[in-house]
């Protein structure tokens, strides 16, 4: 089948270019540009690219189209397969319809923790031997890339009207945005989960999502589309995410750390933390009551004992993994890059880069970086840039994210054009930190925040890098003002 991909530089949709390339498929796609790193990676992959949208690049009409959700209705070359009645479809239903039939998915949503969850589970089941496929938004650091096809293994274990069926496991990162200008509902709808994870529930994309109902309704429409024979794995610290999973028509699996307040629903999964060590957090794992020993996790904070259990919960009981071999694969978990992701050490001074933008990851990645070097100054460089964290919905939640950092700075927002009655107010914030005995500052330039973090840190310090774009290039040039 030949396949076009129009704005296929995204980083969703390069990846699954590359799942349809590697399926046999030819691929070509069309972007404004293709800068590193997608652009590169798109050419080694053997995708043919062209610059630009033209209906040009549709000649001869390929059998399938799929249009990226950045395109807008009066893209030329969406426009022009649209309008000449070519087959096309959006990258949820694209990945659904083509590269999910036949196949068992487990699928993982949650306003947090989503990625590197999807990464713990695709680690596990392949460490188990299973063989799974994968998509996910980030790059997992035991695979180095975000997806791979499936192998030939299969899994017996799912009932469908009573017959056994056998599937091969795929795991995908779900997704809530929407899929494209011409069907406004969101991607996770699409995926076909078999097993499911709901990791956290809490308003975000407020560019879709205009309130919080909205929001929840989208996960209401994700539980719901687990089947009777499927797995919902459901986080109990979440009080949303246990009112929704009361929708579900599959099983439930809740799962929970010992000191999470779980307003009454019964987690079968357990941990309780242990004190943490310079690898990263540890805690006792409690299945169904019954101590099944200790785990030592790669990466820090009580949030990613979170993930592992529930990655832990979701293969187990999902697709039959012995729970002592996965107890020792998530050891053996290297984590995902831009997660929480040691860049480099330079002067003895550590550099951290993390995805973080809601208050409360960038609390959680504050708290773990924190508890795994409790020396040393804690600075927090946070540049306010996806379309929620740019605007006043989470002003107040902000100003206690920071608490476990020493020095705060912000750069400006990164999305000016949003109406100032409507955008978060950096200025305030400050003010609020300070009045909170933080040591926070707002700095105009990427070049003046690297010149001030190279001329206060010390040895011994760290430095949280929190953004979910490229932040002007700070991580080379922080680098090399360090070792300057």
């Amino acid at each position: 089948m030949r396949v076009h991909f129009v704005g296929v530089a995204g980083t969703g949709m390069g990846a699954l270019a590359g799942l349809f390339q590697a399926a046999g498929h030819d691929v070509s796609g069309s972007d404004t540009s293709f800068y590193p790193p997608m652009g590169p990676a798109l050419r080694a992959w053997g995708i043919r690219l062209v610059e630009g949208f033209d209906p040009k690049h549709l000649d001869p009409a390929p059998d399938l189209v799929v249009v990226g959700n950045v395109c807008r209705p009066t893209n030329p070359e969406a426009r022009h397969a649209i309008d000449s009645g070519m087959p096309y479809a959006s990258m949820a239903h694209a990945l659904g319809d083509h590269l999910l039939e036949g196949k068992a998915p487990l699928v993982v949503g949650g306003t947090h923790g989503k990625t590197t969850t999807s990464s713990m589970c695709a680690h596990l089941l392949a460490e188990a031997g299973l063989e799974p496929g994968f998509l996910i938004g980030g790059i997992p650091k035991n695979f180095g890339q975000s997806f791979r096809l499936p192998g030939k293994r299969k899994l017996a274990g799912f009932r469908e009207g009573g017959a056994s069926t056998r599937r091969t496991p795929f795991v995908v990162e779900g997704d809530e945005y929407d899929t494209a200008f011409f069907e406004k509902t969101p991607k996770f709808w699409h995926y076909k989960p078999e097993v499911a994870i709901v990791t956290s529930v809490e308003h975000d994309h407020i560019d879709i999502y205009a309130d919080e109902a909205s929001y929840e309704a989208a996960f209401r429409g994700f539980v719901e589309r687990v089947p009777e024979h499927g797995l919902l794995v459901a986080s109990a610290h979440d009080p949303k995410v246990v009112a929704l999973a009361r929708a579900a028509r599959a099983p439930v699996a809740y799962y929970a750390l010992s000191t999470d307040d779980t307003g009454g629903a019964p987690p079968h999964w357990l941990g309780a933390m242990a004190p943490p060590t310079s690898r990263g957090a540890a805690f006792d794992l409690y299945v169904g009551g019954v101590f099944g020993g200790r785990v030592q996790l790669s990466v820090p904070g009580e949030h990613n004992a979170r993930n592992a259990i529930a990655a832990i919960a979701a293969v187990c009981q999902g697709y039959g993994v012995d729970v002592k071999a996965a107890m020792t694969a998530i050891e053996r978990f290297e984590g995902v890059a831009r997660r929480q992701d040691l860049l480099y050490t330079e002067r003895g001074v550590r550099a951290y880069d993390d995805f973080a933008h809601h208050p409360t990851a960038v609390r959680e990645t504050l708290a773990a970086l924190r508890s795994k070097h409790p020396e040393g100054r804690l600075f927090a460089v946070f540049e306010p840039r996806s379309a929620t964290a740019c605007r006043a919905l989470h002003q107040h939640d902000y100003v206690s994210a920071f608490d476990a950092a020493d020095r705060i700075v912000f750069p400006p927002v990164g999305r000016p054009e949003i109406p100032e009655s409507e955008r978060l107010d950096l200025e305030r914030l400050v003010a609020d930190l300070r009045a909170r005995g933080r040591d926070a500052e707002l700095v105009p330039t990427v070049e003046a925040i690297v010149a001030k973090i190279a001329d206060e840190a010390r040895e011994g310090d760290t430095i949280a890098l929190l953004s979910n774009g490229a932040f002007g290039g700070i991580y080379d040039k922080l680098r090399a003002a360090l070792a300057r």
